[in-house]
């Protein structure tokens, strides 16, 4: 590599990309420049004379590496080198070698529609309570069993408590045969299958070994225990693992991640390097100070300086606002204000939040104010109706066996196989034990089904040949043909559903596409493994000039100018039911501690005093992370806190300087289902009250944050009350005892 090449890189960058062999950390901080380290290591390699082909880069989305090949391409370096997400390797790994991992060629890979689909199934067949049992749940139950590598009944299953014994056995074996039944994987196959063929087949592993002699992993902190065991044996006989990570942003525990790879680094290499980047390149000062003090509170960690190479900025401001309403409006009259006076430019704007339920509001003060805005999700174009039809017939064309995509698609649209027919074709399929797919041709065999019907089904099954006849064409043609011969495209235009044609036709569009872009062979298979690989990171398009909406989890690895992030509240960050599930509060103080990071210059954090759940309006409590911490400037108009449970009096003044602030009361109303508001232990009731608390329906009063409204009901006594307020110009709230005596009478 010239001296060129590495003159705009730090010393520590230097140490990193000049690095050749034996294991090296990569400690990076946030805007650190951990992507251009990556690719010069690379580049260097390669200037080295080792083959690009003996070189993978492994990352955590397609973005990712999408962006570390122009980079790549930008520096002209020779092609060859493998870039890609651990998924995909494992798809690739398991491909290739799929007989020695006991794997059928042509398997299909199971997005989350398909897996969710047939948990709900299996649940109806154990008899589960569908009101009592997630799928969400259960699917986040079989992959902690997949990773973990125990048996079902050591984790903890989410119908344990209405289940009879041994369900979660017999439950995860069930699932397994459905899988094996369909020739399908789902996503954490893709990983342990990967795992497990590399640990049993050493000869396999040695090849690969060889193959690759320097192996790069990118956000080290975010794998999990099949992932760190991949990068394990892929190194076993060289050693050549050059990792990147910053445990302060591992935010991924809820789906296997284990922060505990990187902090044992260096127990498990030894003789590994580390290198620290503490210089940011992304964030002004005082957005890193804020970023510093909310972090610095977790214990699990390695220690290091975050240094802003950026001049000065605004410190990032906290507003409160009366409830969510009012929130999204401030939060759009900010973001306007950022591009009127600050010129920044729509497309380099995003809000941040902790659900994507909250996104709503949102949208709607977006569009009453005119702004362009896009929600950040990848996986909402695939989900949609139209396109997973679509989608489920070139699965289906591709591996006959893939249940889930057969079911959706054989009575649509519409041409008489009802449900009756449905369930017996699948009965007769379990009965014989073959996939449902291998019977359709022979459907006038399956005893107690009409002719008619069975006639119905092997005219579909003829379809379905036709379709795999096609698969030697390029991939645009072969969606296109299935669109139109399936009667999709038809009971479309019939419908006049302009959407649906359009969404398709987009789907065309990414076919065609996808046969000018590839460079090597594959069809319509390799289009499929793209698509089912593709995260909501994926969707970020930085040239769209529209405002970005996403989740604080969706927004790692991106940046923007100006960042607004709402929500910012005890219950929502950090969230009761990450904490329910056992989880500590570290993870979620680096979810906040990420989303701080990717602004560039300008940042507010909001909340709102009421927050409405579920129907119902609720106090709220400004996050634990933001108490009592400097490098906020308070912007806001409403006191600091509504004293629920507290002895202020009605009128209290807005705190003039965020950076002398009292500490909050110690109850905290967490879940949002079961608030409460226990009294103080030195509370007394004002003397405008007696112990009766005299409200009647209909009184008018004042409430000390949200202004005078009326009482709509109450129940109880003076030992437990309960009094629904609604607020003249915002919303209706339950109030606990003493919150109540808070309340001022209006005449």
């Amino acid at each position: 590599m010239t001296e060129d090449a590495l003159n705009d890189l730090t010393e520590a960058q230097r140490q990193a990309v000049l690095h050749e062999n034996g294991p090296m950390l990569v400690v990076a901080g946030p805007g650190s420049g951990k992507t251009r380290v990556i690719t010069r290591r690379i580049a260097n390699l390669i200037s080295l004379g080792h083959p690009p082909r003996s070189i993978l880069a492994v990352t955590f989305t397609n973005k990712a590496a999408d962006e570390m090949r122009g980079r790549l391409r930008d520096m002209a370096v020779p092609d060859g080198a493998l870039l890609c997400t651990f998924h995909a390797l494992g798809l690739r790994l398991l491909r290739e070698f799929a007989v020695r991992a006991g794997l059928p060629p042509a398997f299909s890979v199971w997005d989350q529609a398909d897996q969710r689909d047939t948990v709900k199934t299996l649940c109806g067949e154990f008899g589960l309570d569908s009101k009592r049992v997630y799928p969400g749940a259960v699917a986040r139950w079989l992959s902690a069993v997949k990773n973990s590598g125990v048996p079902p009944a050591d984790v903890a299953s989410p119908f344990d408590r209405q289940a009879k014994t041994g369900t979660a056995e017999l439950f995860f074996a069930a699932y397994q045969k459905r899988l094996a039944a369909s020739s399908a994987l789902d996503f954490d196959d893709l990983l342990v299958r990967t795992a497990r063929l590399l640990a049993e087949d050493a000869e396999l592993r040695d090849r690969l070994n060889r193959r690759w002699t320097y192996v790069l992993v990118d956000e080290y902190q975010d794998t999990n225990t099949s992932q760190y065991r991949i990068a394990r044996e892929l190194v076993r006989s060289h050693g050549n693992l050059f990792v990147t990570g910053d445990p302060d942003q591992s935010i991924y525990a809820w789906r296997g991640a284990d922060i505990r790879n990187i902090l044992a680094f260096e127990r498990d290499f030894p003789d590994a390097r580390v290198v620290r980047l503490e210089e940011n390149f992304r964030s002004s000062p005082q957005v890193l100070e804020l970023a510093d003090a909310v972090i610095k509170e977790n214990v699990r960690r390695k220690e290091k300086r975050l240094v802003a190479r950026k001049p000065s900025g605004p410190r990032p401001a906290l507003a409160r606002y009366a409830d969510e309403n009012d929130e999204a409006r401030g939060t759009v009259e900010w973001l306007r204000e950022r591009q009127e006076n600050d010129g920044i430019e729509y497309g380099r704007m995003a809000v941040f939040y902790r659900t994507n339920s909250m996104s709503r509001v949102l949208e709607e003060a977006l569009v009453r104010a005119g702004l362009p805005y896009r929600i950040v999700k990848g996986l909402e174009f695939f989900d949609r109706k139209e396109v997973k039809d679509v989608m489920a017939y070139l699965r289906l064309a591709v591996n006959p066996a893939d249940e889930p995509s057969l079911l959706r698609i054989i009575n649509r649209p519409a041409r008489g196989i009802g449900d009756t027919t449905v369930a017996r074709l699948v009965r007769r399929a379990r009965e014989t034990d073959r996939p449902a797919g291998e019977i359709l041709g022979t459907a006038g065999s399956i005893p107690d089904l009409p002719a008619g019907a069975a006639a119905r089904i092997e005219r579909f099954a003829e379809m379905i040949g036709e379709f795999r006849g096609l698969l030697d064409r390029p991939v645009g043609e072969i969606v296109r043909t299935v669109y139109e011969r399936s009667g999709l495209k038809a009971a479309h235009e019939a419908e006049k559903d302009r959407d649906a044609l359009e969404n398709v036709e987009e789907l065309i569009h990414s076919a065609v596409d996808f046969d000018a872009e590839r460079t090597e062979a594959g069809g319509l298979d390799e289009y499929l493994q793209k698509i089912a690989l593709v995260s909501d990171a994926d969707a970020y398009d930085a040239e769209s000039g529209a405002i970005s909406l996403m989740t604080l989890h969706s927004a790692k690895g991106l940046e923007f100018a100006a960042v607004a992030i709402v929500g910012v509240e005890d219950g929502l960050i950090p969230h009761s039911l990450s904490l329910a599930d056992g989880r500590d509060q570290e993870e979620e103080r680096r979810l906040l501690f990420v989303g701080i990071t990717r602004a560039e210059r300008r940042l507010i954090l909001s909340r709102a005093m009421v927050r409405t759940v579920f129907g119902l309006a609720r106090p709220t409590r400004l996050s634990p992370f933001l108490r009592n911490i400097d490098g906020l400037e308070d912007v806001s108009d409403l006191p600091e806190e509504i004293p629920f449970g507290g002895n202020r009096p009605a009128a209290f003044p807005v705190r003039e300087s965020s950076r002398r602030r009292t500490p909050e009361p110690a109850a905290v109303a967490l879940p949002w289902t079961a608030a409460k508001y226990p009294p103080a232990a030195d509370s007394t009731p004002p003397a405008a009250y007696s112990d009766d608390l005299p409200f009647h329906k209909g009184q008018s009063v004042r409430h000390p944050a949200l202004g005078p409204g009326k009482i709509v009901d109450f129940s109880g006594n003076s030992e437990q009350l309960r009094v629904i307020f609604q607020a003249d110009k915002g919303p209706r709230i339950a109030l606990g005892r003493n919150a109540a005596r808070l309340l001022e009478p209006l005449g």
